[in-house]
């Protein structure tokens, strides 16, 4: 059975959701606005700067202010988090097996393309990821489906055969709506949180292809 692995980023490929609420933290500081941990954790983990910076100042923004303000925030957080870089446990092993059985892999992520070049080429796992699709590629973030659809069809494989591993509400939520199965990962949220996942995991350490094709079938 062909099968394909989609991976969010934040969250799954890297466990760094505690340096993002950091960035955001510090942003929050130098622009006055109040910040709250558990709002960060439920309602803007996941979702696009584009999407999070006009209800942070509670106000319409430009295209222009969005990107200075959203440059500001990503370059706070690649400063603090970049001591830290590390996969998530088992990543290694687990993309080192989808490449030696040649199982199409992608990256979807509501990160900055400069995000996502800083954790690929960090981790030096860019050779085992054939497509990235980001924010910027899609007209609707997550929690539309668009940006899963989007990356099922640059892997040619229908949405149902692939298997998408996320941490975020929005993200699952994305997947599962796009038709993918949802493997949640609990980096970010407690088991009991997700609704939108067909398995749970810990970590990278408890999955593999067979497991994989299990999820599938």
């Amino acid at each position: 059975m062909e099968v394909a692995v989609i991976f969010d980023m934040d969250g799954v490929i890297v466990d760094n959701g505690k340096y993002h609420q950091k960035a955001w933290e510090e942003f929050c500081v130098r622009h006055k606005i109040s910040f709250s941990e558990e709002k960060f954790k439920n309602k803007y983990f996941g979702r696009t700067n584009n999407q999070v910076l006009p209800e942070l100042f509670d106000k319409d923004l430009s295209e222009n202010e969005v990107k200075q303000l959203a440059d500001e925030k990503e370059k706070i957080y690649r400063c603090i988090y970049k001591p830290h870089l590390k996969a998530v446990s088992g990543l290694h092993e687990f993309l080192e097996e989808l490449k030696t059985n040649n199982i199409p892999v992608a990256v979807a992520t509501s990160a900055p393309q400069e995000n996502v070049d800083f954790v690929l080429k960090g981790l030096k796992i860019d050779k085992y990821i054939q497509q990235v699709v980001t924010d910027a590629m899609v007209l609707r973030g997550k929690p539309h489906p668009e940006i899963y659809l989007k990356a099922a069809e640059m892997l040619n494989v229908a949405p149902p055969l692939c298997v998408v591993f996320e941490d975020s509400l929005s993200g699952t939520k994305s997947a599962y709506d796009s038709g993918a199965k949802v493997v949640a990962v609990t980096t970010t949220l407690p088991a009991e949180k997700h609704t939108h996942a067909h398995k749970i995991i810990v970590d990278f350490t408890s999955v593999n292809l067979r497991i994989v094709r299990q999820i599938v079938s």
